[in-house]
């Protein structure tokens, strides 16, 4: 990017090593034990990506959720109101594959250890799919993860509670393992200082929802976005190389819903894994996550290994 199309930009763009001298020392508090226990099944992330790219972007998250505290503070004092407890939500966003789990995740643990010692609690919007069976009875098994197959009203109440400072709040529960919504299972969500809410749709908004038409939507109660993203081929690679470990460890358990892909070639299943990127989660993306990217507050960037090349920042 030149400096005309940087000042033309709603983003400042940044290289590795420039957001990596960000992070104006703050200390690494998580060791590589941490680490294996944090990242995704198929991630490569290192200790090094934490220190370049993970505390920074922390750091820049503290002074956010402190800068809203100050202001609350402000109102407080002029309505002459007692504190509220108002959560500060930060969403994250980006492909199937990408490893947005694992980026919440490492948020969750680096947030948790700023010295205010915030509460950060992590929500993934696949508690909010609907039921196996009401996608069956709707022809929608094979769009997953579309909009249609969400229950957006449940979802937006959810997050609506959160920031009314509800003292207990309760997610529905996915399993990856079983591919369904856990019978009776909740999360239990009470008054975090902090909610990093992930999943593929939290940068959604009416537009993306012409079959069900309501007013409010998940990112109207966002306060920060971060949208993960990389090119489409390395992401179509990723989600094969994810569909081979799983095929090696999830799969082969017996009550795995996808038990049968265990039992495939390499070769096969290498078949298989492309088929259902092209066919289910590449439209996803092309049609309903990658136009919400530019709606995010902060856009990482990542190259070969998983690795975060660049940073972008709404200015």
């Amino acid at each position: 990017m030149n400096d005309v199309d940087n000042l033309l930009s709603p983003y400042l763009v940044f290289n590795r090593d420039q957001w990596s001298g960000l992070r104006n020392s703050v200390p690494l508090t998580l060791t590589q034990e941490d680490l294996v226990n944090l990242r995704g099944i198929h991630d490569e992330l290192s200790l090094e990506e934490v220190k370049d790219i993970y505390l920074p972007l922390s750091r820049l998250l503290n002074l956010y959720v402190r800068a809203r505290q100050r202001r609350s503070k402000v109102i407080e004092q002029f309505l002459g109101t007692e504190p509220a407890h108002v959560p500060y939500v930060i969403s994250i966003a980006g492909s199937v594959a990408v490893g947005k789990s694992t980026t919440a995740r490492i948020l969750q643990a680096l947030l948790d250890r700023w010295p205010e010692h915030p509460t950060v609690e992590l929500v993934t919007t696949d508690g909010f799919l609907h039921p196996n069976h009401v996608l069956e009875s709707r022809g929608l098994m094979k769009k997953k993860g579309f909009p249609e197959s969400y229950d957006m009203h449940t979802l937006v109440k959810f997050v609506a509670d959160i920031k009314a400072g509800k003292s207990q709040v309760s997610a529905p529960v996915y399993s990856h393992h079983i591919y369904d919504i856990v019978p009776g299972a909740k999360k239990v969500v009470q008054r975090p200082d902090i909610l990093l809410l992930e999943g593929l749709n939290v940068l959604q908004s009416g537009m993306d929802y012409p079959h069900d038409p309501h007013r409010v939507f998940v990112s109207d109660f966002v306060d920060f976005s971060i949208y993960v993203d990389a090119s489409e081929d390395l992401l179509n690679q990723w989600y094969v190389e994810r569909f081979q470990c799983f095929r090696r460890s999830a799969f082969s358990d017996p009550n795995s819903y996808f038990h049968h892909y265990s039992q495939l070639s390499d070769a096969e299943a290498e078949t298989i894994a492309n088929q259902i990127w092209q066919e289910i989660n590449y439209p996803n993306l092309r049609a309903n996550i990658l136009p919400t990217r530019e709606r995010a507050n902060l856009i990482l960037t990542k190259g070969q290994c998983h690795a975060i090349e660049q940073v972008r920042l709404r200015k």
